[in-house]
């Protein structure tokens, strides 16, 4: 198949031009593809004519959306509306990715596909308005929400504690919120498969279970430093992160769809990798 993946020079992205090497990739980042440019979108989309679209591009930096507000939603929202909108226009079928963080985490368990979002960032805003934007366009899109991703490319939080377990312990890491971190390559495995497959529509993708950051990060180290626990306001980030935001799907095993990994098996296969390639 032909496909356009946009953000191909960020995490994910990078990712999936790995993984769906055998398909005709048209791979775009920041600098070939201002997704906020509705005409260059419409005219990418015209000109590689992709059986698939899938949208890895987004503003990411949590944090700093609340002082970024209209370019989180420039990007995230308007961004995602235009090439779901070219998409459609063009007969191509979408993938758009979104987060947890459109959730307020006061659930208590995991949230499925039938919660109500109710983002308590910026960031989380404007990726929901981006799902709106984007189902709006393009009804048969697939809105995949994902969290906590991580994996060899780019900023991540594995790869932030890694680095500070350089220096030696102890590290303060957050207690009180909890998430289901996942594997960008298993992320971009799920993808594939979906793209072969009739599924369309609001789906949740995520490594399997849940853990606090702190789990996360005594994990991550495996008792190589210690790790001690803090509390979210400790940390006194600019952001309000949802205290719970772990993610269950009720539709991608029903779609015929196969479920990712746990979370620890998911975090052994990329340590493995890495020891490898270093």
């Amino acid at each position: 198949m032909r496909i356009l993946v946009t953000g191909a020079g960020g995490q994910l992205g990078r990712e999936l031009i790995d993984v769906l090497a055998s398909h005709e990739l048209h791979g775009r980042d920041h600098s070939d593809l201002d997704i906020t440019d509705r005409q260059a979108v419409y005219a990418t989309v015209e000109q590689v004519r992709p059986a698939w679209v899938i949208n890895a591009a987004a503003y990411n930096d949590v944090d700093g959306a609340e002082k970024a507000a209209e370019l989180a939603f420039a990007v995230n929202a308007s961004g995602a509306g235009h090439l779901a909108a070219a998409a459609a226009h063009a007969g191509a079928e979408m993938v758009h990715i979104s987060t947890d963080y459109v959730f307020d985490g006061r659930k208590g368990a995991p949230y499925t596909e039938l919660d109500r979002p109710d983002p308590l960032s910026v960031y989380g805003r404007s990726k929901y308005e981006g799902e709106l934007q984007v189902l709006s366009a393009h009804p048969s899109a697939c809105v995949l929400r994902t969290a906590w991703l991580y994996g060899e490319h780019g900023k991540n939080f594995v790869k932030a504690i890694l680095k500070a377990a350089e220096s030696g312990g102890p590290l303060k890491v957050v207690a009180d919120q909890v998430g289901s971190p996942t594997w960008a390559q298993h992320l971009a495995r799920a993808i594939a498969e979906l793209i072969g497959t009739p599924a369309r529509g609001l789906f949740h993708v995520a490594n399997g279970g849940s853990c606090s950051r702190f789990e996360f990060a005594r994990a991550i180290v495996n008792g190589r430093v210690e790790v001690e626990p803090i509390s979210a306001a400790d940390a006194a980030r600019p952001a309000p992160r949802p205290a719970n935001s772990a993610l269950a799907s009720e539709r991608w095993q029903p779609a015929g769809l196969h479920p990712l990994p746990d979370w620890e098996t998911a975090l052994s296969g990329f340590l493995g990798e890495a020891g490898r390639r270093s």
